[in-house]
């Protein structure tokens, strides 16, 4: 009787189960026993997927995971073998929060999508760019992922589809709006977070079929209403999602919530209440070894308050805790930033946006296509007219800033907030400002791959009292205030020796420390506001 059942007839079977209950696997292993015997490789591949689809263990969902790339791979359907290898990638990021092996899961499924046809693909492998983008702080970029995602899979949300596509669609388009609400709220605009948070609600509120998504915007709400200070609102809001979140083994987000509840009962004056909050955050990290930036602030809370309490016990034990959490944030940064930048780029995008304007093609006549083509090259004059005005604009705002040199003024240790001094002394604050004076004097932070914990070893310090620093004092994290310096020092050098307006854009990378090209060009721009390219050209013709 087994013999004779379709594959539909065996799914049918255990589709009724929910994700990670392990109670559907023997029936999944029947549908992969007759996939093999059958040599069906495409239906082989879906069988394993539902199998890592089902297991509650990651070690077991990775086995799975490779066992449908094998297989993918016998089908030679690019869609299929991409599919597979973004399925693994998403393990590595959703259950074990390993972003470098998911990366390089993700940049293979781009590449085999990209010779692919199927655009529900593809977009998925935008949506997870995107969310290393928005990890790694490129918020800006990553929502130009998430919001292109958006506009593609809400429509499909609805109409005559087939109920799979509609829900596969609607999971797609949630967690793309999740994923903008995460973005809107670190650049720091709450109000259209809030807006997204609400569609999301309302959308959820519908069907029982995302309780997970459901959960994420609840606990987005109750991060809104942290940023409000209607305290009670968060904590109820956060803590209503933790249930679902934690079912889920979702670590990330769990101790997002967690923090947040303290954060919010420290904004109630419940401080007791708050310490335990955040002591679970800690233990959340201890467990998986992995923290994303926002939380870093969860150890200074701690490292505080037992300070306070005179405790050097706890005191010592959080600030260990803080340098393994900066250990992995300075770990994680570079690689990730790097490969992205070398192993992906926008194009995704711009093939994407070529096949919508290749469909219905040959039913233009040919008087439209004249017309649209007069058109367009109308608009890009214009365009390149309007960009090289903005250039020659940056430029001369750029030129008057490196000729009137203005010095930073000094921040004294009286001058930076009460709170910073309970965790830096003003001796510290002293012994630190010589020697990153003499850092930025000497040049060396031209050096490459330079990190918090190298400097702050060659400093003699620590991490968080160099990281408290440099904020305080020059009111940017460590990353942003080593790359200002970088091209502030090439952008002098550019404009006042000619020969080195010769140098390649890789040339000018390496003069500076910066080891990527495009990470340079996008620093150049986002410091200068100006291209470097565009600089060289502008200052070339102001010399002849």
């Amino acid at each position: 009787m087994k013999a004779q059942n379709t594959y539909d007839d065996i799914r049918k079977k255990y589709k009724i189960y929910e994700q990670n209950d392990e109670r559907a696997l023997p029936v999944v292993r029947l549908f992969i026993s007759k996939a093999k015997k059958e040599n069906n490789y495409e239906k082989l591949v879906k069988g394993y997927e539902d199998a890592f689809y089902y297991s509650n263990d990651a070690t077991l969902k990775l086995k799975y995971a490779d066992s449908c790339i094998n297989a993918s791979l016998k089908t030679n359907d690019y869609d299929v073998i991409s599919r597979s290898y973004l399925g693994k990638g998403t393990i590595y990021y959703f259950n074990l929060k390993r972003y470098e092996p998911a990366l390089d899961q993700y940049v293979k499924a781009y590449e085999y999508s990209k010779k692919g046809n199927d655009d529900y693909q593809e977009y998925k492998v935008i949506y997870h760019m995107g969310v290393v983008k928005s990890y790694l702080g490129y918020y800006n970029e990553a929502l130009k992922h998430f919001e292109d995602c958006i506009q593609y899979f809400e429509p499909k949300t609805k109409g005559d589809l087939h109920p799979n596509t509609i829900f596969n669609n609607s999971k797609g388009y949630l967690n793309s709006l999740h994923q903008a609400t995460i973005c809107y709220r670190n650049l720091g605009n709450y109000k259209m977070a809030d807006s997204l948070v609400n569609v999301g609600l309302n959308f959820t509120s519908k069907s029982k079929e995302f309780p997970l998504e459901q959960a994420y915007f609840t606990k987005c709400k109750g991060i809104f209403e942290y940023h409000q200070k209607n305290y009670d609102d968060a904590i109820q809001n956060l803590t209503s999602a933790l249930p679902v979140l934690k079912k889920n083994n979702d670590f990330s987000w769990t101790s997002v919530a967690d923090f947040y509840i303290g954060k919010s009962y420290l904004g109630l004056g419940k401080q007791e209440q708050a310490i335990q909050q955040f002591e679970k955050v800690d233990s959340i990290f201890q467990k998986h070894k992995f923290i994303v930036p926002e939380l870093r602030e969860n150890y200074e809370l701690l490292i505080k308050y037992w300070k306070e309490k005179k405790n050097d016990k706890q005191e010592l034990h959080y600030t260990k805790n803080l340098l393994k959490a900066d250990s992995i944030l300075a770990k994680d940064f570079p690689y990730l930033s790097a490969k992205i930048h070398k192993d992906y780029d926008t194009q995704i995008l711009e093939d994407a946006k070529g096949k919508l304007e290749k469909q219905n093609y040959w039913s233009l006549g040919a008087i439209l296509l004249l017309i649209l083509a007069v058109i367009g090259l109308i608009f890009i004059a214009w365009k390149l007219y309007q960009k090289e005005k903005l250039i020659r604009k940056k430029y001369s705002e750029l030129e008057e800033r490196l000729q009137t040199h203005q010095p930073t003024p000094a921040v004294s240790y009286e001058n930076i907030p009460q709170q910073s001094k309970a965790v830096i002394s003003k001796d510290v604050f002293t012994d630190l400002a010589e020697k990153l004076k003499e850092f930025e004097d000497t040049k060396s932070f031209k050096e490459k791959g330079i990190t918090l914990p190298q400097l702050a070893e060659n400093f003699k310090t620590n991490t968080t009292y160099l990281s408290q620093y440099i904020n305080d004092v020059m009111g940017v994290n460590f990353n942003k205030y080593i790359s200002t310096l970088r091209i502030n020092y090439v952008t002098d050098l550019m404009y006042n020796d000619a020969k080195v307006l010769s140098y390649s854009v890789q040339g000018l990378a390496d003069e500076c420390g910066i080891s990527s090209r495009q990470n340079f060009s996008d620093l150049f721009l986002e410091i200068n506001g100006i291209r470097p390219t565009d600089f060289i050209k502008q200052r070339k013709k102001e010399l002849e």
